[in-house]
């Protein structure tokens, strides 16, 4: 048998190996995605959805926790995009290639990227909670504690830090993508390097940022393991009334639904609904994003 057949052969066999898990793991998917479905979409009332858990997180809907949910991802969007973004930039536009704190930098975002979770859970309680939170009550003299406790603020920012590598990863992929001739040509007219990233990196890089904001969503808003620690609550009827206040999460009233309930089935239908609504959020959000994407993608093509 000649080597060009053999060659071929085992290309086949393992693109033919390859598709069959990717079909495995998309018919595993599909099951999951159907039995929440079919056992939740009937338990989606515009009550479920509108008020606060009561009888014990027996009875009642999710309010509180699609807010709590919405909010944290919102917050920890803002905190972690622009920090995200300029870290980015800065490892490809302006540290030179020799540079020691640049190196740094890129083997501590790929140790934050395999760390478990709940290690950041732990990071946030003592990094955010006891010590900038505690700092800030003594330093304004408050007798109980204010910011040195868990709440939404802790928590966003715990998330921001958990998902920072990957918006990190992103943004310096799509400055890279970024052609070669389009800086030389704005260099050679005269802009200055600032303004060659203002006005030609930047929007050639946007639709890829987005995409670093769309995993960076897709991972925070499902994460419960950080948030334990952080800020959410097992049961709380309140919307949360300021960024130090707790609050629920739709990924943490599942988990205490399947695990802490009495009645396993009287709570059932309440479980398969939350579970629905959560991944109606995450893709709704994610949605949103691929559409701003798609758009200033087109926008940008228009340009040239």
């Amino acid at each position: 048998m000649s080597t060009a057949r053999t060659r071929r052969l085992t290309g086949g066999a393992l693109m033919s190996l390859t598709g069959m898990a990717a079909g495995l793991l998309l018919l595993m998917l599909g099951l999951i995605l159907f039995d929440v479905f079919r056992h939740g979409w009937a338990n989606v009332t515009w009550e479920f959805l509108t008020t606060p858990p009561s009888e014990g997180m027996m009875q009642g809907g999710i309010l509180p926790a699609i807010i709590g949910t919405a909010v944290l991802t919102l917050l920890m969007t803002l905190a972690v995009m622009p920090l995200g973004v300029l870290t980015a930039v800065y490892l490809h536009e302006y540290a030179p290639p020799d540079s020691k704190v640049a190196a740094a930098v890129r083997v501590a975002v790929v140790n934050l990227a395999g760390v478990p979770s709940i290690v950041f859970g732990l990071f946030g309680l003592g990094f955010f909670i006891h010590f900038v939170g505690g700092g800030i009550d003594r330093m304004l003299g408050n007798e109980e504690l204010v910011w040195g406790q868990p709440g939404l603020l802790w928590a966003s920012l715990t998330l921001a830090v958990l998902t920072l590598p990957v918006v990190i990863v992103a943004t310096e992929e799509a400055l890279k993508a970024v052609p070669l001739d389009q800086r030389t040509a704005s260099l050679a007219l005269g802009a200055t390097q600032s303004q060659t990233l203002m006005r030609v990196v930047l929007p050639g890089a946007l639709p890829g940022i987005l995409t670093g904001a769309v995993l960076a969503v897709s991972r925070g808003a499902g994460e419960v393991a950080p948030i334990l620690f952080t800020g959410v609550a097992y049961y709380l009827p309140d919307l949360p009334g300021s960024l130090t206040g707790q609050f629920m999460h739709l990924g943490y009233h599942t988990y205490v639904l399947a695990t802490q309930s009495p009645d396993v089935e009287a709570t059932r239908p309440l479980l398969y609904g939350t579970v629905l609504v959560l991944l109606l959020l995450t893709f709704t959000l994610n949605l949103v994003a691929v559409l701003i994407r798609s758009r200033t993608r087109r926008k940008a093509g228009a340009a040239h």
